[in-house]
C-alpha cells in the first residue's frame, strides 16, 4: 500500500503541466481577475485577461521565433499568463510576491521543481525596479509585459482627468510588436496621436521599460528598436 501511494505521489509531482492547464485553472483565473480589480481601484491601466493573454503568447512566439525548444516556449507562456497575479498582494514587490504565489500553485498543480524554478524566476524579475533578464523566459517575459502599449488598456474615460499615463496610453492608436526580416532585432512600432501626447512624453514616461527591453533582448543576443510615428528613437 505504501509503495503504491508513494508512485500515485510520484506521479503527481512529475505532471507536464501545459499552458491550456494554467489558463483552465480556477484559482489562477481568480487571482488574475482580483489583481486587477485592486489595481483597478488603485487608478491603473487595464492588467485583465487582455494584458495577460497578450504577454503569454508575445513570450512563447518570441522564443519560438529565436529557436528555443518548444517546451521553453510554453514555460514562457504560463510564466507571462500568471506573471502580474502578485498585484493582488500589492503593487509594490507584487513580482515577487507574484513569483510566491505562483510556486504555490504550480507545485500544486505537480509541475516539475526545475520547470517551476524557471517560471517563478521569470515572474520575479519582470518589474522594473527589479527586474533582470535572467535566462530566456525572464527576458521573453519582460519584452513581451513592457511592450503592451494601447488605448484599450486605459480605465479612465474622462479625458480632463487623465494623468500623463492615461494620456501617454490613450494617444497610441497603433501598436504592433515584430521581427525584423533576418530576426536580428525585434520592433515595437507605434502611431501616436500627437494632439493627445507628444512623442517625447511617451518616451519620458515609458524610457525605464524601454532600456529594460532593450537588456532583455541583448540577453536573446538581439536588439530591441523602438518606432514611433516612422521615426526611430531606439
Amino acid at each position: 500500500t505504501v509503495k503504491i501511494y508513494n508512485q500515485i505521489k510520484m506521479q503527481n509531482t512529475n505532471k507536464r503541466v501545459t499552458f491550456e492547464d494554467v489558463r483552465g485553472n480556477e484559482e489562477i483565473k481568480c487571482y488574475i481577475s482580483q489583481a486587477d480589480k485592486a489595481l483597478s481601484a488603485m487608478g491603473y491601466t487595464e492588467h485583465s485577461f487582455a494584458h495577460v493573454v497578450k504577454a503569454a503568447d508575445a513570450a512563447e512566439k518570441i522564443l519560438k521565433t529565436l529557436g528555443y525548444p518548444e517546451r521553453e516556449a510554453e514555460l514562457a507562456k504560463i510564466a507571462g499568463y500568471m506573471h502580474d497575479i502578485g498585484n493582488i498582494v500589492n503593487r509594490i514587490d507584487h513580482a515577487q510576491s507574484g513569483a510566491i504565489l505562483a510556486f504555490r500553485l504550480l507545485e500544486k498543480m505537480g509541475m516539475e521543481a526545475n520547470e517551476i524554478a524557471q517560471v517563478i524566476s521569470a515572474i520575479g524579475n519582470h518589474d522594473e525596479s527589479t527586474a533582470a533578464a535572467i535566462n530566456p523566459i525572464a527576458a521573453a517575459l519582460i519584452l513581451a509585459d513592457k511592450t503592451d502599449v494601447r488605448r484599450s488598456r486605459v480605465r479612465n474615460r474622462d479625458f480632463a482627468n487623465f494623468d500623463i499615463h492615461d494620456r501617454v496610453n490613450y494617444a497610441v492608436e497603433e501598436s504592433k510588436i515584430y521581427f525584423n526580416e533576418d530576426k536580428t532585432a525585434i520592433v515595437l512600432e507605434l502611431k501616436i496621436d500627437t494632439t493627445i501626447s507628444a512623442v517625447m512624453d511617451y518616451f519620458e514616461i515609458f524610457l525605464g521599460r524601454m532600456m529594460l527591453s532593450r537588456k532583455a533582448a541583448e540577453y536573446l543576443q538581439i536588439r530591441f528598436e523602438l518606432v514611433i510615428n516612422g521615426q526611430r528613437l531606439l
